[in-house]
């Protein structure tokens, strides 16, 4: 296995800010914590402030480690996801000249669930009971026949044609 990692949080906003305490020199220390003493090549950034994911990333860098960093939006609509996925794909170019093939942007993280209009629902706790009770639905069902079914489902497609949009304006600035 070429990289070993954890995903770290610096802040998901999701009916709250699960990390409202942001502190650079704890962040230093739990990212020298995730490569020393779980041995650890890699980290994912998860988060929505784009000065914390910098900040986070660059620490991290720094440090030796090969970052992911998975800007994460949550309830908002493609035109707003977007806007901010390419927002921040213009910040972390800086970073990805400074550490070149170390630095890794992820631009959708679980966006079937956690961005509006893909699947139905107001907010991801709906789009996830939704799709749980789909999913109940279908347990009497061939697990071939599931694995199929989603494959082909709607929301896939919809997904696709986000990520395609999503691609270009990222390679627009970040290279």
């Amino acid at each position: 296995m070429k990289y070993k990692g954890v995903s770290y949080d610096v802040g998901r906003v999701m009916g709250g800010n699960w990390r409202p305490d942001y502190d650079p020199k704890i962040v230093h220390r739990e990212l020298e914590i995730i490569k020393n003493d779980l041995h650890c090549n890699a980290v994912r950034i998860c988060g929505l402030d784009i000065d914390r994911l910098m900040i986070s990333a660059e620490d991290a860098l720094k440090q030796g480690l090969y970052v992911w960093l998975s800007p994460e939006m949550w309830d908002r609509n493609p035109k707003e996801t977007l806007a901010y996925i390419a927002k921040v794909a213009q910040a972390a170019e800086k970073l990805n000249q400074q550490y070149p093939d170390r630095l890794v942007l992820c631009v959708g993280s679980e966006l079937t669930l956690f961005m509006n209009g893909i699947v139905e629902g107001r907010n991801v706790m709906e789009r996830m009971t939704k799709l749980m009770v789909k999913l109940r639905q279908q347990q009497q069902k061939d697990l071939v026949d599931m694995i199929a079914n989603a494959q082909s489902a709607e929301h896939n497609k919809i997904l696709n044609e986000f990520l395609a949009k999503a691609n270009n304006a990222v390679r627009e600035v970040f290279h």
